[in-house]
């Protein structure tokens, strides 16, 4: 049986990963927080992995399947590595550093994306400039959702770390076993 903190760590990714099929401004969305804090609190690497991916995975079925899901989903792999980098330090400063890296990998992975397997820009730098600056309007969303969502996901896990033994950092790997 997982333990208190596997748990309490599942549930708050259910959560946000749920919050994802409510009515939200576009690209204000989890997603980046949520693979940030798999990587920062699953130390089973494969936890980290598996638990974030299947939220995107099934709330992508729910919401349907859309072009490009490669590149989103190989920046979520991408952001749960760099969440690795947080198992240690998870200060505000760093989470915040944190999430605006991986906010930025977002925006540049996906949005080659669109512009390399779209038929919206062309070919071509210039092509692809058109599609970085196009795609600008969209960043502050996804940053500002990524900013918000990592703040209660972290906020959330450092307060119950503080007031709940349950919670509390342990030496055994965090993990699904």
């Amino acid at each position: 049986m997982p333990s208190a903190r596997t748990r309490l760590t599942l549930i708050l990714i259910v959560v946000a990963a749920a919050s994802r099929l409510v009515a939200h401004a576009p690209n204000f969305t989890p997603l980046g927080a949520i693979a940030l804090f798999g990587g920062a609190y699953f130390e089973d690497r494969r936890a980290g992995f598996l638990v974030p991916l299947a939220a995107l995975f099934l709330t992508d079925l729910i919401l349907g399947f859309y072009p490009g899901m490669t590149f989103v989903y190989a920046s979520f792999a991408m952001t749960v590595l760099i969440g690795y980098r947080l198992r240690h330090t998870r200060s505000a400063t760093a989470v915040a550093g944190a999430t605006l890296g991986t906010a930025i990998l977002f925006f540049i992975v996906t949005n080659f994306g669109v512009w390399l397997m779209g038929g919206l820009y062309p070919h071509s730098l210039g092509g692809l400039e058109q599609a970085y600056v196009s795609a600008i309007p969209f960043f502050r969303n996804s940053l500002f959702g990524d900013m918000a969502y990592a703040a209660v996901l972290f906020g959330g896990m450092a307060l119950a770390e503080r007031f709940w033994s349950g919670a509390a950092r342990t030496r055994e790997p965090v993990g699904l076993s």
